[in-house]
């Protein structure tokens, strides 16, 4: 792992995939195709990116049934006491709507209100993401969603792995179908026979969910397009190397193009951590993957002072901060920019991952500096209230209309002066 003196500023940025010309026509055509049509787009992009021909999109009751039977009652508990970790976290992140008034009769406030319905994509292929429905489903549920759609790819038998359906059910979600990639976002976007359409989408995806989003974006709300998984690690000479190499490790597994930084002040930590890593990946089952991230966007940084060390955390801006010190809460203040912070060495960033009840759907490629990670708020919209007494438009409606007219608005000006016409008051 590249150990190198820090003398330059960072980023954690790598090119945003915006895919390839004839990536982007191929989302258009499935996106065009599903909107004319419907279901039978559905199975037959189905069969042909997964292989199989289904008869019903939607995931039966007896496919749930059987899921809870292929899974561990064990882990089925630890699914449930995530879940609540997650809610018991999320319900603090809950709104309320708020109304004041003014001395002179005017009311304003803010009215709260729950998206209507919302579409998750859990991704598919080899892996399972149980944690993905758990992440998503409850702050949706927090915050009043009446109607929660899941889609997913199935595999070539034409089923969702267990461990996500188990999720699912446990939340008392039933609207659950067999579909991923272009189309999936397609269908959660404008409809078919079978799918009723959504207000906003969410979940990771490949390169071709990435652009159908982008695509459908405007007719839809999406959450965020997410890059590869990140951490940085600052750490001083009290950190053990061996459990930071690990954990530069969970995010290097994730894909090619994760990155895993380790940034301190003590050489020492850095030489050992770098050997922890090579020996750590000798034996890890996803060893290519993990290799080739580190080698492309893994770095150790050594600084001269931990000032400097957080510095260059804040440039970096990463999905995943831990902050491994002798006294992480005497240094968190002056961290500016992460998604999600994990102070002491106990605070592994897959217990966020998983279990502690944080969300792990966070911001990436730098964008922390300016977004937060997923939350209640991302399933309510806001509208103003505005009560204006009569007292009060008598006092400032000649206020009003000369801000109009500096504008050039007329009919924006005479809209209040009318009013007044009726009151019998004058604008000057």
């Amino acid at each position: 792992m590249k150990i190198e003196r820090l003398t330059r500023a960072l980023s954690l940025k790598r090119s945003i995939e915006t895919g390839t010309e004839q990536q982007r026509q191929t989302v258009r055509t499935i996106i065009e195709e599903v909107r004319r049509k419907g279901d039978v787009a559905l199975k037959e992009y189905t069969e042909r990116f997964d292989g199989v021909l289904l008869e019903s999109l939607q995931v039966s009751k007896q496919e749930m049934d059987q899921a809870y039977e292929q899974l561990d009652s064990s882990l089925i508990a630890i699914i449930r006491e995530a879940a609540e970790n997650i809610r018991e976290y999320h319900e603090r992140q809950k709104r309320e709507s708020w109304m004041m008034m003014k001395e002179d009769g005017t009311i304003l406030g803010q009215k709260i209100t729950p998206l209507d319905a919302v579409g998750l994509y859990v991704p598919g292929g080899t892996a399972a993401y149980p944690s993905s429905v758990l992440m998503n489903v409850i702050p949706a549920q927090v915050a009043g969603v009446k109607r929660i759609v899941i889609v997913s790819p199935p595999d070539d038998q034409g089923s969702l792995p267990a461990g996500v359906l188990v999720a699912a059910c446990e939340l008392g979600i039933q609207e659950i179908y067999k579909i991923g990639g272009a189309q999936a976002i397609a269908a959660l976007a404008y409809g078919t026979e079978t799918i009723q359409p959504v207000d906003k989408i969410f979940g990771p995806g490949n390169i071709y969910v990435a652009l159908a989003k982008r695509e459908v974006f405007g007719q839809v709300a999406i959450d965020m397009i997410a890059g590869p998984s990140e951490i940085v690690v600052l750490a001083d000479e009290t950190a053990k190397a061996n459990e930071i190499a690990a954990d530069l490790l969970s995010q290097a597994e994730h894909d090619e193009r994760a990155s895993s930084i380790l940034v301190t002040p003590s050489m020492k930590l850095a030489l050992e951590v770098a050997s922890e890593v090579e020996a750590q990946l000798e034996t890890l089952p996803r060893k290519e993957i993990a290799a080739a991230a580190i080698e492309q966007y893994g770095a150790i940084y050594v600084t001269e002072t931990m000032e400097e060390a957080i510095a260059a955390v804040n440039e970096l801006a990463p999905e995943h901060l831990e902050m491994i010190t002798n006294d992480p809460m005497s240094l968190v203040g002056q961290i500016r920019h992460a998604g999600a912070i994990f102070l002491g060495r106990f605070s592994s960033e897959p217990v966020g991952d998983y279990f502690a009840g944080t969300n792990h759907v966070l911001p990436t490629n730098g964008t922390a500096r300016f977004s937060s990670g997923l939350s209640v708020d991302e399933f309510v919209k806001k509208s103003s209230l505005i009560l204006y007494s009569e007292q009060a438009l008598v006092a400032n409606a000649a206020k009003i209309a000369a801000l109009a007219r500096l504008e050039g608005l007329e009919a924006h000006a005479r809209a209040v002066e009318e009013r007044l016409k009726n009151q019998g008051g004058e604008t000057s």
